[in-house]
């Protein structure tokens, strides 16, 4: 008989509908206390008025008039840990040390962070003004303290102790991270030079802020003519603009960012009127400008005088990048990849301007041609979704942390006293073998004085309390400076609470999300805002999740170029459809594959240039941030210059200094590389651990156990090469930057997130 040839299986052989009902079968239905978020935003949940705690339910934050006393007290007792540290002699005081360490460092943070939080939130400037004067007197101590010589020679011997080696891990990646930081601090250099560290630490703060501050300031205005609206739709609802088309008026005058000005860089024929609006938009005040340049010289000052060649060099020593050399060919090698797609997307733009001013040839593209020919397009959710709402969003997120971590949201009581702002709501984060497990705060939208974008504020970090032994810091029947009645009074506590899942008992952690919604976004909000407000729920959960025995390796406290892991993951999420099936409240709508639009995974190919402007971004930062600060001629608008013509899709244009407008120069100075990277990581994550099961329990325990609960416990790249399977990872260096390289490539090539 004739051979047949072999049926080879082609997909599942059940219909649509059996698939769907699979699906839904694998899914979580929703909780009470999922569907009780639907409703967290509304008026009858605000805080509730009462007068039994302070902020964060600590009694002592009742006024503003408690930060001094807090701060003082705070201060007070951080002395007795560290007399306790530096007199140690006997074998067991000696393995205190890390942990006496790391105790007095989660003393001092726990009211940094707050004075952090709210002298960028508080509505109340007397709040924000003791905010801001506790805040600098305890930076300035802590500066101190890391230049404190007994203090790191304390810790010296303990990791010197031949026992050292026989600690867990955790333990000495933790004293170890401590020993890196007073090294970086420079500790072992003569005073008059540690004074100098002192004095630059507390410059590069001070400039840090003004320059932040800067960013908000408003810019002098442009006048526009007639001839500067040639193109812009006639019956434009703005007055001054409809006057000056109507000939009313000869000129106006303009905020650079005034929605009149945005209508001349969308619609305007005439290409000096939006060149005009762009250099308003992207010039800066000569004061900003040293600003940032004072902050840029003092961090290479400061890195130059604790024996590194330049602040990248000094920052990266401890990251996954290691030096400046690795990240920069990590991103010369998205470059390589990105720029031919930028520039294929430009000759579109060409195309466009060609056709719509009527000339003979392509012409060339500038940057203030961005709004008029490749405007940035407006995020959309890959399916039509309900109404999105913050609650929606959130009951979402509940249900997926349900269904991949065992883990859920459920709205908490709040009192006034407890936060800042009427608007703020608080989640309680329940484990379901554990209870609850921390806290969230969130305040989502927007007010005047409050800080713009979207951040993640880590107020309280995860640690073991039940062995502190806090008593033996003091000596027997010594006459105390701070009083145990004034130590009630000032310092501020938490409870400790004990789980049947870790040994010993834990503080819970605490962190709060700020967005800045507008207010109508509590009934309607953008796809944008979403993928937002998830990656920031990312950044909370890595908190919760990353419960160490040690507060100063827990949750986000990990290398910088590797804490934005867990939030990008989130952003890949939201482009499952199992996962999007999430946001109906009637469970038995699903989501399939089929149902999602081949556009609406393919992307606009203007998110290529995009793509290449934050590498741009990155290089810049990596440059400001090398050795060329130090040089007595540095001008940063100069070297700007170098830099996008060096790198850059688009000429420079004479006449902006668009720096001061880029405010990670401060928060991820050397380090905003951190984002690609990390999204190349994220994305082979998603591919190789999620994207065939998104919602199985299975992957989600595998991603908490072997990256989260570990915070900055464990080496970053140990976690990545175990998560992956990939064992020529766990070496880190240049060869491992490569390979994420590689991944990076491959995610523009499939319009991944780097596109």
């Amino acid at each position: 008989m004739l051979l047949r040839r072999p049926f080879r299986f082609r997909g599942c052989l059940v219909t649509k509908s059996e698939r769907k009902a699979a699906r839904l079968a694998s899914t979580l239905a929703p909780s009470v206390d999922d569907k009780a978020l639907l409703n967290l935003f509304h008026a009858s949940n605000k805080p509730k008025s009462g007068t039994t705690s302070g902020l964060f339910k600590h009694p002592q934050m009742s006024t503003p008039e408690a930060f001094l006393p807090v701060a003082a007290a705070t201060m007070a007792r951080a002395n007795y840990i560290v007399r306790r540290i530096v007199t140690a002699q006997d074998e067991k005081e000696t393995q205190r040390i890390v942990k006496n360490i790391d105790r007095l460092s989660d003393l001092l943070c726990g009211v940094i962070d707050m004075a952090e939080l709210i002298r960028h939130m508080h509505p109340d400037r007397a709040w924000v003004d003791a905010a801001n004067n506790a805040y600098d007197i305890l930076c300035e101590y802590m500066n101190g303290l890391n230049t404190d010589v007994e203090l790191a020679a304390a810790l010296d011997r303990f990791i010197e102790n031949p026992s050292f080696n026989t600690l867990p891990f955790e333990a000495r990646q933790t004293a170890l991270i401590f020993q890196h930081d007073f090294n970086k601090s420079g500790v072992h250099l003569p005073k008059e030079k540690r004074d100098k560290f002192v004095q630059l630490s507390s410059n590069i703060i001070s400039h840090g802020r003004d320059f932040l501050q800067g960013m908000h300031a408003r810019k002098p205005s442009v006048t526009l003519t007639r001839e500067d609206c040639d193109g812009v739709p006639e019956g434009s609802p703005l007055w001054k603009l409809y006057a000056l088309k109507r000939g009313m008026r000869s000129s106006i005058s303009v905020e650079p960012n005034s929605t009149e000005a945005r209508r001349v860089l969308k619609f305007s024929t005439n290409d000096d009127a939006r060149r005009k609006v762009y250099v308003a938009q992207n010039t800066s005040r000569v004061e900003e400008i040293g600003v940032l340049e004072h902050l840029l010289r003092d961090r290479a000052e400061l890195a130059k005088l604790v024996g590194h060649e330049s602040y990248a060099h000094m920052l990266l020593h401890d990251k996954m990048g290691r030096n400046p050399e690795n990240v920069q060919m990590f991103l010369n090698s998205l470059m390589n990849f990105s720029r031919p797609r930028a520039l294929a997307a430009l000759e579109l733009a060409k195309a466009a301007k060609q056709k719509r001013q009527g000339l003979p040839a392509p012409p060339q593209i500038q940057a203030w041609d961005r709004e008029a020919y490749f405007p940035p397009e407006p995020l959309e959710p890959p399916i039509q979704l309900p109404v999105l709402t913050p609650g929606i969003a959130i009951y979402a997120f509940s249900r997926l942390l349900r269904n991949i971590y065992g883990i859920y949201l459920r709205p908490a009581e709040v009192d006034r006293a407890e936060v800042w702002h009427e608007d703020v709501r608080k989640l309680d984060i329940v484990d379901e073998s554990e209870g609850v497990i921390g806290w969230i705060y969130l305040d989502l939208f927007y007010r005047n004085g409050k800080a713009s974008g979207a951040t993640h504020y880590t107020l309280r970090c995860s640690r073991r309390v039940d062995d502190d032994d806090a008593e033996s810091d003091f000596n027997p029947g010594e006459q105390r400076e701070l009083t145990p009645e004034m130590e009630r009074q000032w310092v501020l506590t938490t409870e400790a609470h004990v789980s049947s899942a870790k040994v010993g008992a834990h503080q819970r952690p605490a962190a709060v999300i700020s967005c800045d919604l507008l207010p109508g976004r509590a009934k309607e909000m953008d796809w944008q805002d979403v993928v937002t407000l998830w990656h920031e729920l990312g950044h909370a959960m890595h908190s919760m999740i990353g419960r160490t025995e040690y507060g100063n390796v827990a949750g986000t406290r990990c290398a910088t170029d590797f804490v934005e892991l867990p939030s990008i993951l989130m952003e890949h999420f939201l482009t499952s459809p199992e996962v999007l099936s999430l946001f109906f409240t009637n469970e038995k709508t699903t989501v399939s594959p089929e149902d999602m639009p081949v556009a609406q995974r393919a992307g606009s190919p203007f998110q290529a240039i995009e793509a290449h402007n934050h590498i741009l971004l990155a290089c810049l930062d990596q440059h400001y941030h090398s050795r060329v600060a130090l040089s007595p001629h540095f001008d940063s608008t100069h070297e700007l210059k170098h830099i996008q013509t060096a790198y850059g899709v688009l000429p420079y244009v004479e006449g902006t200094s668009w720096q001061t407008s880029f405010g990670h120069l401060f928060s991820y100075g050397a380090s905003y590389y951190s984002y690609l990277f990390d999204r190349a990581i994220a994305s082979r994550v998603w591919a190789k651990i999620f994207s065939n099961g998104p919602l199985q329990r299975e992957n989600g325990e595998r991603f908490k156990n072997d990256v989260l609960r570990f915070g900055g416990g464990k080496q970053p790249w140990d976690m990545v090469g175990e998560l992956l399977d990939e064992p020529m990872l766990k070496e880190g260096g240049l060869h491992a930057m490569q390979e994420v390289g590689r991944w990076g490539v491959d995610d523009v090539a499939a319009g991944g997130p780097l596109a």
